[in-house]
């Protein structure tokens, strides 16, 4: 797995976190959904790239 790639999806997964926070604080349901699928799509791409670097060795 390149390092970048698992930088990018940590950090979209960190950022929807937050984000989901925020909209729970706020009781903001829009920031509260795009952050959950924020969190979910950095944790899918992940997922992919673990997927590929196992077919790679």
């Amino acid at each position: 797995m390149r390092v970048g790639n698992k930088i990018r999806n940590t950090a979209q997964t960190i950022s929807g976190k937050i984000k989901g926070g925020v909209g729970r604080a706020t009781g903001n349901r829009r920031l509260k959904r795009e952050g959950r699928a924020n969190s979910h799509a950095g944790s899918l791409k992940q997922s992919g790239e673990h997927i590929k670097d196992a077919f790679k060795h």
